[in-house]
This record gives C-alpha cells, sequence and structure tokens, in this order.
C-alpha cells in the first residue's frame, strides 16, 4: 500500500471544497437561466453545462489526491491557481463572500500540496528511512 500523508488527505478535501463551490456557482447559473435572468438563455445554459463538467473534473483529481495518484498533482495545483486568481477578480470585485473563501482555499491548497511529504508521496518516493508509513 502506499504511503498516503495527512496533508494530501487535506489537499483532497479542499480540492473537493472547490468542486462544490464551482457546483454551487453552476446551479446559481442554470436557476438563473431558467428564470430568464441571464444575458441570453442559451448562454447561462451553457454556463452552467461548463460549469458541471467542470464539477466533476474537480471531483476526479481529489479521488486522484485520495488515492495518491501521480497525474493528480499538477492538475491539483493549477486548481488552486485558477481559484486563488478568481478569488483575487472577486474581492476586488467587492464579492467578498466568494473571493474570501475561494482565497482562503486556494492557499490552504498550495500549502498541502506542496509539504514535503505530499511532494514525496505524489512523487512516487518511498518514506525516508526515519518515517514509518501510515
Amino acid at each position: 500500500m502506499q504511503h498516503r500523508p495527512p496533508s494530501l488527505l487535506g489537499a483532497a478535501g479542499v480540492q473537493a471544497a472547490d468542486a462544490a463551490i464551482v457546483l454551487a456557482a453552476s446551479v446559481l447559473a442554470g436557476v438563473d437561466a431558467v428564470a430568464g435572468k441571464s444575458y441570453q438563455a442559451g448562454s447561462g445554459i451553457a454556463l452552467t453545462v461548463i460549469g458541471l463538467a467542470t464539477t466533476a473534473a474537480l471531483a476526479w483529481v481529489a479521488v486522484g489526491l485520495v488515492r495518491v495518484r501521480r497525474w493528480s498533482r499538477t492538475p491539483a495545483l493549477l486548481t488552486q491557481l485558477f481559484i486563488g486568481i478568481v478569488g483575487i477578480y472577486l474581492v476586488q470585485g467587492h464579492r467578498y463572500s466568494w473571493g474570501v473563501p475561494s482565497l482562503v482555499l486556494a492557499a490552504a491548497g498550495f500549502a498541502a500540496l506542496l509539504v514535503p511529504a505530499s511532494l514525496r508521496a505524489l512523487a512516487g518516493e518511498p518514506p525516508s528511512p526515519g518515517q514509518l508509513p501510515r
């Protein structure tokens, strides 16, 4: 069995929270599209579908982190970068209720993914001699 540090589970939790935020935004976009509050109905529907597909992709990366799959490291880091950038734009636009949690999640995700234990686990390196697998 491959070693899975607690920090990697934290990173997976952050990734899952990112997926939940995108899902919530997609549902809100879908509700607005159905209620006729979108600029155009077609764009509201398209935005909803894209958001739901993105939610599925983010959730898949979270599963990859839990399973300690090497391929999950890069998409998880890019997700945190993107969430951080979007969070900055939201805060600049005075959307603090969405922007601040996004920035906090992005920082937590980066930290959890970049601690040495997570880097070792995702690189496929064995634990150091003084470290026992859990």
